[in-house]
Formats: C-alpha cells, sequence, structure tokens
C-alpha cells in the first residue's frame, strides 16, 4: 500500500499546474477560489459554489467589515466554555502568575508546580480558541489578519510570564485592531503586558531614576529597538542607535503593575511609573521631544505609525503575504501612499491590494506555498475534520517547525516558501493528511477515547468538488485511477494543495 501510495505521489509530483503560467483572466471559480485561499484559510465544502454566487469583490467586501458577518452562536458557547478564554489580563495574572504562589518562603518545587499549572490550564486553551477561530469563524480575513498581525507583533508564549497574557494579547490587543487603525493596533501592543514582559521594557529605568533599583534598574534597549526595527520603520528605516537610545529613554517607566511594588495592587497590567522614567531632554528621529512622562511615549508612537519608512515596512509585508513572496515595488509604492493619507487605515490599504492587478494575476493564482500552519488549517477545512482536541494539532504544527506562539525571536515566522518547502516537510504534511482521510483522526474526538466504529472516511469526490479549480484535468485521472483509500491523501498531498 505504501508503495502504491509513493508511486501515486510521485506520478502527482511531476504534473505541472496546468494552464496556471497563462496570461487570461481568472474564471470566477478561480477568483472564488483565490480569494478563499488568501483572504481564509482555503474552503470548506461548498464554500467555493457560495462565494462565486455572490462574486469574489462582494466577499472581499464582505470580509473587510467582519463586525457585519454575524458569529456563530455555537462557535462562541465554544470559546466561552475554554476557562481561561474570558479571563482578563489582571484575571490571569492574580489567578496563575506569582500572586497565586505560596507565600515567598515556599520552595522552588511548589513554584515550579504553580508554574506547570498554568501551562497545563492556559496553554491547551489559547490553542484550542485560536484553533477553533481559524477553521470555523466566517471572519475569516480577520483571522488571517490576526495570525499576520500577532506574527509581526511576536511574542513567544515559552517565556515565563508570557504564557499568562499571549491569549489575551491575541484576543483583546491584536484581534480587535487587525482591520483597523494601525497607530491604535501598534499602542494596544505597546501597553500589553505580554509584549512589555517578551522585551523586557517593563524592567527598563532611566538612569539614576528613584525607582531605579533591583531587577529595575538600569536602561533596555530591547523594546525600543525591535520596536522600529521589527514593528514600524524596518531594518532599513533610516534610524541611528542614538535613536534606540533616545526610545528606550522616552519608554523608561512603560511597565507592568507587579507585587514587587508594594503601593500596587498585584494586577498584571500596564502602568507607568513617573519614579523609574528618564526626565532629561531627548532628540528623536532629528526631533525634540518635550518632557512629558508617559505622553513622550505616545508622541514617539505617533511618529513612528506616521513615518513613510513604517509605510512602505508595512505595505511590503502585506504584498508578500497576499500576492507573492517577491513584492511588486509599483503595489508596494501605491499602498504606502494610501497608507499615509489614511493614517495608516488598514483596511484601506488591503482594498488598495485586493483591487490590484497584481492580486488578480493569473501569474500569482496558486503561486504561493503554504505554511505548516496554513496547511494544516486548510486541510481541515476542506476535510470538515472538526477541531475536538487540539493537542494532536499542536502536535503536528511543532513537528512541522511551526508551533503556535512558539517562535522564540522577535521577528515572527517566515512566510516564503524558502521558509518552508523541502523534501522532509512534504512526506511530513503528506503522513499528516493521509492521517485525515479515514475519518478516525485523534483530532476530531475528545481526548482518550476511541474512534466510533462507524467513523466515515472523507469522501474523496465531496474533497475534489470542494478544491475542484485547484485540480487539473491530469490531476483528477490520476486521482480516480488510484485506490479509493489513497485518492484523499493523494488530493491534499499534491502539489496544487500545498499552494495557495
Amino acid at each position: 500500500m505504501q508503495t502504491s501510495f509513493r508511486h501515486g505521489l510521485t506520478g502527482l509530483l511531476a504534473l505541472s499546474l496546468c494552464g496556471l503560467a497563462s496570461a487570461q483572466a481568472l474564471t470566477s471559480q478561480e477568483q472564488a477560489l483565490h480569494v478563499l485561499n488568501r483572504l481564509a484559510y482555503g474552503p470548506r465544502p461548498g464554500d467555493v459554489a457560495a462565494v462565486e454566487k455572490i462574486g469574489a469583490k462582494r466577499y472581499i467586501d464582505e470580509q473587510l467589515d467582519p463586525e457585519h458577518i454575524p458569529f456563530p452562536a455555537d462557535l462562541q458557547a465554544k470559546l466561552n466554555s475554554l476557562p481561561t478564554y474570558n479571563l482578563s489580563a489582571p484575571q490571569l495574572y492574580i489567578q496563575y502568575g506569582p500572586p497565586s504562589f505560596p507565600p515567598p518562603n515556599a520552595s522552588q518545587e511548589e513554584k515550579n508546580a504553580a508554574r506547570q499549572r498554568a501551562a497545563k490550564e492556559i496553554t491547551p486553551a489559547s490553542h484550542l480558541a485560536r484553533l477553533w477561530m481559524a477553521t470555523e469563524s466566517p471572519r475569516q480575513l480577520q483571522e488571517v489578519m490576526t495570525e499576520f498581525w500577532f506574527n509581526h507583533f511576536n511574542v513567544f508564549e515559552g517565556k515565563e510570564w508570557v504564557r499568562y497574557w499571549n491569549a489575551d494579547y491575541e484576543k483583546n490587543a491584536i484581534r480587535p485592531n487587525a482591520l483597523g487603525n494601525f497607530r491604535q493596533l501598534l499602542g494596544a501592543v505597546a501597553h500589553h503586558p505580554a509584549m512589555l514582559y517578551y522585551l523586557d521594557n517593563w524592567l527598563s529605568s532611566g538612569a539614576n531614576t528613584p525607582q531605579a533599583k533591583g531587577h529595575f534598574k538600569g536602561l533596555n534597549e530591547n523594546y525600543a529597538r525591535e520596536l522600529m526595527e521589527l514593528h514600524t520603520l524596518g531594518v532599513n528605516g533610516g534610524y541611528s542607535q542614538a535613536d534606540v537610545i533616545s526610545l528606550a529613554r522616552i519608554l523608561s517607566g512603560w511597565t507592568i503593575a507587579v507585587r514587587e511594588m508594594k503601593e500596587d495592587t498585584d494586577d498584571g497590567t500596564f502602568i507607568f511609573r513617573p519614579g523609574r522614567h528618564d526626565t532629561g531632554d531627548k532628540q528623536f528621529l532629528g526631533r525634540v521631544i518635550p518632557r512629558g512622562g508617559q505622553q513622550e511615549g505616545e508622541v514617539a508612537l505617533d511618529m513612528l505609525a506616521r513615518h513613510p519608512a513604517t509605510a512602505r515596512f508595512i505595505s511590503t509585508k502585506l504584498v508578500q503575504y497576499f500576492v507573492s513572496d517577491q513584492a511588486d515595488p509599483e503595489l508596494v509604492n501605491k499602498m504606502s501612499q494610501r497608507f499615509l493619507a489614511t493614517n495608516g487605515d488598514i483596511k484601506s490599504v488591503l482594498r488598495v491590494l485586493f483591487d490590484s492587478p497584481q492580486f488578480w494575476a493569473r501569474k500569482n493564482y496558486q503561486s504561493q506555498f503554504k505554511t505548516p500552519y496554513q496547511y494544516v488549517i486548510s486541510s481541515l477545512r476542506a476535510t470538515a475534520t472538526p477541531v475536538v482536541n487540539g493537542k494532536p494539532v499542536s502536535g503536528v504544527l511543532n513537528q512541522f517547525g511551526m508551533p503556535l506562539y512558539g517562535w522564540l525571536t522577535p521577528e515572527g515566522y517566515k512566510y516564503s516558501e524558502e521558509a518552508w518547502l523541502n523534501p522532509d516537510a512534504l512526506l511530513r504534511r503528506i503522513n499528516f493528511v493521509n492521517g485525515l482521510s479515514n475519518g478516525k483522526s485523534p483530532i476530531a474526538r475528545a481526548e482518550g477515547t476511541q474512534p466510533p466504529p462507524d467513523a466515515a472516511p472523507v469522501d474523496p469526490v465531496q474533497l475534489m468538488q470542494t478544491l475542484s479549480p485547484t485540480l487539473s484535468q491530469e490531476n483528477v485521472t490520476t486521482i480516480v485511477a488510484s485506490p479509493t483509500n489513497l485518492q484523499v491523501g493523494l488530493i491534499l498531498g499534491s502539489p496544487a494543495f500545498m499552494k495557495r
């Protein structure tokens, strides 16, 4: 059976994506698939026909206005059932963080047990919430942009206290602003304890300030540097090391309320501490910043959000995500102009992208290699596999090298084909979708339970209908000629499905 499967796979890999290089315009069915692959995580059964019926442009309009897309009551109920989903950042810190630890004289074992409780209860819930939203939410563009911005403003789940807050960070800082205003998004990120902790700004204090004591002593440049290099201006954005130091001084005192400071309640949320803020004169990006405490940081964020280098950097990343790994300079320029003209209105910038001839060019149709996350989510959607148990999905993403919330360094995951296309990765993907095909995947049943004896395998005919614009006639001929139990694996393991 394995030999037969590999033979069928080899045949598919040898097939070209018939006709995709031609210059002719996309058909209405191809347009439907294109927007479902780029603005969403791929089609579910019936999605291509539904989008084709209303037209791709209307689908785009609807996705750009997610508040008017009804949110499923059953999905909301599932989210509400997660024990930590609706806890605020302060509640998460108080119930799972140091305030929940035993008294200060507790043993290291007791403290470790408290941390393990957080990992055991918060992490599975945060992973399930992300997976449910990606596979089931009809507000697909909002979910795609939530992933995009989380990756852009990456925090690493495994860094101590970040685990308490990364789900709240995504839910309350990223998702509500994912299609909103860039300055508001930037501000929400800058004030969130997950970012303040991850890039150490919570420890930063101006030199010789009254409250610069203990581990809060000294200026920390980490966040200031990444704020410019990765979040706004880009590595070639025209700033200097002196600007990094100035921005770190400007942001000194931006911290988290924690129990070390006796006057605080243990609320684990943003607080500005005047006693740790550098009150000296500062010059940033060629401009003198008036002394103003916390307001200095707000002025700096305003400057960064409105900078032409930021407009170009963000526009380039969006083109690379939605159109092609090689960003078209003309499109980047048009989007940058719209970014600046609208003070960073993300919807307006995306509309320029989605209206562009580059987005609809046939050379960019089915041209981008899916990341492991995109591949796994699109497979679950195409096969209508419900995510009942999130652990197997998290495990697969770990194996694929793209664990949820698991990138250690601030730059986030890459989205390019170069980063993910290799023989070992292809084989891992094929093994994964082969496991989905028989209808007995542990993803679709509660942890520790056995698959029902009448579990139906994925129907290859329905799957081909779901993905019909993806598959050439040669693909279909090869698949139909193969044994039935291999057909789903051949469809989802095909070169066509590997791309979006």
